[in-house]
């Protein structure tokens, strides 16, 4: 009988003396990458030097093992982006006012909220991820069952800001008219606030496990049946902007509804889910700390790039400026999806490696994944080079316009290439572990650097937009180099050892058991 998922990953990390072959055997001419296992290169690995000729092989099993888990990744970082799309497309036929309403209340409010619930969501990939490669399965719902009440605290504050959005709206410039319907689109989007406490532990519970396909299969299956209800909520039943938030609600509940069934009866968790339990509310303090340094971390990437668009709206002509940064950052934002499906598989390898005690493999898996998202990212900007003005052709046939985004694209073109690397860095990062450092990071090259530089290129200058996005892209450059040289000078035996005192503190209530005895 086929095995699932879950189960045939979890065969990857065993060991057993029975099943065991020796290096030599275990690594020959003749291996088949699909029988290649972690402790076998990890053995490889730790006898320098390497020859040459084995790096290719290497290179193939780890690229596979990153693309089993990133493609079902991407699938669903860009369909969950796509509900949002939809709304706002059905939204804009409404009318001008509506769609402007429901754009800023996603960019302002639910922006916030998401990169916030996002970020405190990494600490689960982090220590679920390292979890899982210790195996320490039991620990695992425990550790998630404290992410959600975690993540229900946050909403909880989070639906005062939604309530009185239409205020928080006025304070950031918008007018009354649209600061009204921002508020009615906000409020419509509460229930989406609390499936978003679930949905994204829950992503990142599945993932620690190596469990992608049932997330791409749920997330497409969800977002065609969002197009469906949307056009009857909308243009049928005439429910206004009101409904088109209901339904996006709606549809970000069938995707928590669909995912907990998942887990719940696949036998894929088994082991990591045995049911809820009051242990999850002991020890809660040093995972909330990860928690709070994970969406701090985050939120100070998500907000910097928001502060761009509204930089852009404070320039002479806005309108221009408005429209030429916001289809810019429509083809960024799309690169960023395919970026951080890219980055939630290279934090579940690095954790996965250090929770199983394979310094090695991380270091080697951390190689490959920033080789494969430059090589990826030098053909996406050299896309955004060569079709410059079709690109821009595709939203606009005002001539201003498309000439203010051609000029625009070579900068796009860098951020691409940039945006490419940086995510990839912090997927890293967090299966490290090194979310409070790097809101550090961020808090400097982001804020205290970049963003001063793009306001005074922006407005004390001739360059206007593009100088607000020159000091965009040399935060972005300093944060990428920065996590460059942290990930170079890391000692992944003692990242190991790191992981080992993380997981003691965090799964305290597998009964005094000694993790560091099982891995």
């Amino acid at each position: 009988m086929k095995q699932s998922e879950g189960a045939q990953h979890k065969e990857n990390y065993s060991m057993g003396s029975t099943e065991y072959q020796p290096l030599l055997l275990g690594l020959d001419s003749h291996a088949q990458i699909p029988d290649l296992s972690s402790n076998v290169i990890e053995e490889f690995l730790e006898h320098r030097p390497v020859p040459i000729r084995w790096y290719p092989k290497l290179f193939a099993w780890e690229s596979r093992q990153l693309w089993l888990l990133s493609g079902a990744s991407i699938i669903v970082s860009v369909f969950n982006y796509m509900l949002n799309f939809v709304t706002l497309s059905f939204t804009g036929h409404l009318g001008a006012l509506e769609l402007a309403g429901a754009s800023i209340a996603c960019v302002g409010i639910q922006g916030l909220a998401y990169g916030i619930m996002l970020g405190m969501a990494s600490a689960v990939q982090t220590v679920c991820g390292q979890a899982y490669g210790a195996k320490q399965y039991g620990a695992m719902g425990i550790i998630f069952q404290r992410a959600v009440v975690l993540h229900m605290g946050a909403a909880i504050i989070l639906t005062f800001l939604y309530s009185y959005s239409g205020s928080f709206l006025k304070a950031i410039g918008q007018s009354d008219s649209i600061a009204e319907q921002g508020q009615v689109f906000a409020r419509g989007l509460i229930p989406q606030l609390y499936a978003f406490a679930i949905s994204c532990p829950t992503q990142r519970f599945l993932q620690a496990q190596n469990i992608v396909n049932p997330l791409a299969y749920i997330a497409v299956g969800v977002f065609l049946v969002h197009i469906l209800l949307t056009w009857l909520a909308v243009n049928v039943l005439n429910f206004g902007i009101l409904g088109a938030a209901l339904t996006l609600s709606l549809s970000w509940w069938l995707l928590v509804f669909f995912q907990g069934l998942y887990i719940i009866l696949s036998p894929s968790c088994k082991e990591t889910w045995t049911g809820f339990s009051i242990r999850a509310l002991k020890g809660i303090w040093p995972y909330f700390k990860l928690t709070v340094a994970s969406a701090v971390m985050l939120c100070l990437e998500i907000w910097y790039f928001q502060g761009l668009v509204l930089l852009s709206g404070l320039l002479p002509n806005p309108t221009i400026s408005l429209d030429s940064i916001s289809v810019c950052m429509n083809y960024l934002n799309w690169d960023m999806q395919f970026m951080l499906g890219l980055s939630a598989a290279a934090s579940v390898r690095v954790s996965n490696e250090l929770g199983a005690s394979h310094p090695m493999v991380a270091k080697f898996s951390v190689t490959v994944v920033c080789t494969t998202s430059i090589l990826i990212s030098i053909v996406f900007a050299a896309i955004v080079l060569i079709f410059r003005v079709g690109l821009s052709e595709l939203f606009t046939s005002d001539s201003k316009v498309i000439e203010a985004v051609s000029n625009l694209t070579p900068l796009l073109a860098i951020s691409v290439f940039t945006n490419g690397i940086q995510p990839i860095l912090s997927g890293v990062a967090i299966g490290s572990g090194w979310q409070g450092v790097v809101a550090y990071v961020n808090l400097a090259t982001y804020y205290i650097i970049g963003l001063p530089i793009g306001c005074v290129l922006g407005f004390k200058t001739y360059l206007g937009v593009a100088g607000i996005w020159w000091g965009m892209i040399i935060g972005v450059f300093l944060q990428s180099l920065a996590l460059f040289i942290l990930t170079v000078r890391t000692n992944w035996n003692s990242e190991v050892a790191k992981a080992v005192d993380r997981l003691k503190d965090s799964a305290n209530e597998e009964g005094g058991e000694d993790i560091s005895d099982s891995i």
